[in-house]
């Protein structure tokens, strides 16, 4: 029975260190979104061209894994969030999603993945 015990909290910590801290999974992003200034001040921290806060440092450090796995460590939040975050970029500031693309997909290996994601409908 201990070592039954034993098993599944190994198999338990395994699980739980194979997705990326839901730490910040309850930042507004939305309002971020809709903040202008913030979110430049975001996307200067990940472009290294300025300061960044908690979040952000911590978006800058996962980024290229998430992208390189595509997000299989995310949460289904973080996922949603990614997804989110993209079409905004995307349609809203295309000139910052081509720094970004530049910046962490310099050949192409991960764009064709999100150039298929399509707006979503609003209900």
């Amino acid at each position: 029975m201990k070592g039954c015990f034993i098993f599944l909290t190994l198999v338990t910590v395994t699980v739980a260190m194979e997705t990326y801290s839901s730490k910040y999974d309850n930042v507004d992003v939305d309002r971020i979104l809709a903040n202008g200034r913030v979110l430049s001040n975001y996307i200067r921290c990940i472009m290294d061209e300025g300061s960044c806060t908690a979040e952000g440092r911590e978006l800058k450090k996962i980024l290229p894994d998430a992208l390189a796995t595509e997000c299989q460590k995310c949460t289904e939040n973080q996922k949603a969030t990614a997804e989110k975050v993209i079409r905004h970029l995307r349609t809203k500031r295309p000139r910052d999603w081509e720094r970004l693309v530049n910046k962490y997909d310099p050949y192409g290996q991960y764009k064709k993945r999100f150039e298929t994601l399509q707006p979503r409908n609003r209900a």
